[in-house]
């Protein structure tokens, strides 16, 4: 299928889900994430904030658990139509933006391109780790500039069955996607 019609599928799958589901799915990907990644303290993680309109996944319990951890939590901002990571804390101030996605006041850019992970949002993965977002590659942009050791982490309440056929050249694959029942891994040799 192509990525029109799969973020068709998959954002009409999505707002069919319950407040229970969203609840109970994003805490099995959360668990299925700690239990295979193990994060320790002094890892610096990148995660997105959810859309709660767009049903994404509650990433509060990771962004809690990285901060109880001394987990360095970085999360995106759009400053001049560019994605930007900035740190933050657990006081950090937050606003909604025009997208109604919350984000930090602050407009400083963290500068850090070392992830150790960054758990990016997504519509669908498939199985060879393409991904199809809402379409306007930020996050391609973004991961073209991280270390090359930065593991990619999309997460999913869908498993990852049909096979994106529009991937072009400048489209970033994911390093692993975890849902509710798995962790998948794109990396070779693994």
């Amino acid at each position: 299928m192509e990525k029109s019609e799969i973020r068709k599928i998959y954002l009409e799958k999505r707002k069919s889900l319950s407040e229970d589901e969203i609840f109970l799915f994003s805490e099995k990907i959360f668990s299925n994430f700690v239990n295979y990644f193990k994060p320790v303290s002094g890892q610096k993680i990148h995660i997105f904030i959810p859309i709660k309109k767009f049903n994404e996944i509650d990433t509060q319990r990771f962004i809690t658990y990285f901060q109880s951890h001394n987990i360095h939590v970085f999360v995106p901002k759009i400053v001049d139509e560019k994605l930007i990571s900035v740190e933050i804390f657990p006081d950090t101030k937050f606003i909604t933006n025009n997208w109604g996605i919350s984000e930090p006041i602050s407009d400083d850019d963290s500068g850090v391109l070392d992830f150790d992970y960054i758990i990016t949002p997504l519509l669908y993965c498939d199985k060879n780790g393409n991904r199809v977002g809402y379409g306007k590659g930020f996050y391609d942009h973004f991961f073209e500039n991280v270390s090359e050791k930065t593991k990619k982490i999309g997460v999913n309440y869908f498993d990852a069955d049909d096979m994106i056929e529009d991937v072009w050249e400048n489209d970033i694959p994911l390093d692993y996607l975890v849902t509710p029942t798995e962790v998948l891994s794109f990396l070779t040799g693994s």
